[in-house]
């Protein structure tokens, strides 16, 4: 099959061992990133099996319709908020999904807090530049973690807090109370976990009912001390009210690692505030992790190809082919 994997920004995919499972394949992998319908659609134009990383390229009605060759999407991970399912099934397009874990995400986001409150990124620059100490950090021992959505990430990231004498609470809808509950977390109420949190981290998944869910008066609840940390989804803040939160100093300081529109482009509002430590979307950039979920997709594509597909999220597209 022609395989096509677009935005590998690293250059990684081709470092991995599973690559070597699409041996036999014609691949054609793609590091930059591409959001012009034109553009991806000459790109994509003979491609017969696209590998899609995470939510990089948006697969849109539009696009699909202009693929008159495509007939399998193999989706590293589970979430597909950015393919259009319907369209691909009406022009017989497979999609397949894997599984995924939360440990790299989880890592990352303790990663940002303790990078956060000791401000090792600044103090790096400093001695790099040729100076020393420059600001005072804070404990996390003694303080309150709030965990804001308690899925599998969300869980260990309470338990690296308890780690380090953390009081961890959490709050959610009614899977993530009775899951924190189920381990000895505290659950608050919401008003109360933005209220009483000095690191607050998200962990909700983005859908229609939880975007934007952060708004204004939350962020302005906040501790003047606290820290925001959203290694999640852009989304389920209301566009633009971080950064004009971390401006009122409310909450004092943020950490995060996803972005309303990625690559950020320059002069982005939040990238440009000194009390917001910002990583590239970095939270399942690992070997580990890469291996896994291209692991998976390479296998559903090789799967397809041998006509036993697997991980089918549309199976009515499957029938349309035969």
């Amino acid at each position: 099959m022609k395989v096509t994997i677009p935005d590998d920004y690293q250059g990684g995919v081709e470092t991995l061992d599973c690559f070597a499972t699409l041996a036999g394949h014609d691949v054609t992998v793609h590091r930059d990133a591409v959001t012009d319908l034109d553009a991806l659609a000459e790109r994509f134009h003979e491609t017969e099996a696209l590998v899609l990383i995470r939510e990089r390229t948006r697969l849109s009605r539009a696009l699909v319709e202009r693929l008159p060759t495509l007939r399998l999407v193999a989706q590293t991970g589970r979430g597909i908020p950015h393919i259009d399912v319907e369209a691909c099934t009406e022009h017989g397009v497979v999609v397949t999904t894997g599984g995924g874990s939360p440990v790299a995400p989880a890592e990352l986001t303790w990663g940002l807090v303790l990078a956060a409150r000791r401000h090792i990124a600044r103090e790096a620059a400093s001695v790099r530049a040729g100076g020393w100490q420059t600001a005072l950090g804070s404990e996390l021992a003694g303080t309150t973690l709030g965990i804001y959505g308690y899925g599998s990430i969300g869980a260990l990231v309470a338990r690296y807090g308890r780690a380090f004498d953390m009081r961890v609470v959490a709050a959610g809808r009614e899977g993530s109370r009775s899951r924190a509950a189920a381990d000895g977390v505290e659950v608050v109420t919401r008003e109360a976990l933005f209220r009483e949190a000095d690191v607050l981290s998200l962990h909700l998944k983005l859908t229609d009912e939880t975007r934007g869910i952060v708004g204004p008066g939350d962020l302005a609840s906040m501790k003047p001390s606290a820290l925001l940390v959203n290694t999640a989804r852009a989304g389920l803040i209301e566009p633009g009210a971080l950064a004009e939160a971390l401006a009122h100093g409310r909450p004092g300081d943020a950490a995060v690692d996803v972005f309303d529109q990625e690559p950020v482009p320059p002069g982005d509002a939040l990238v440009a505030r000194e009390n917001a430590l910002c990583t590239p979307h970095i939270g399942y950039v690992t070997r580990e992790a890469y291996e896994l979920y291209f692991g998976q997709a390479f296998a559903q594509v090789n799967d397809f190809a041998a006509g036993a597909p697997t991980g089918i999220v549309n199976p009515d597209a499957l029938r349309r082919q035969g």
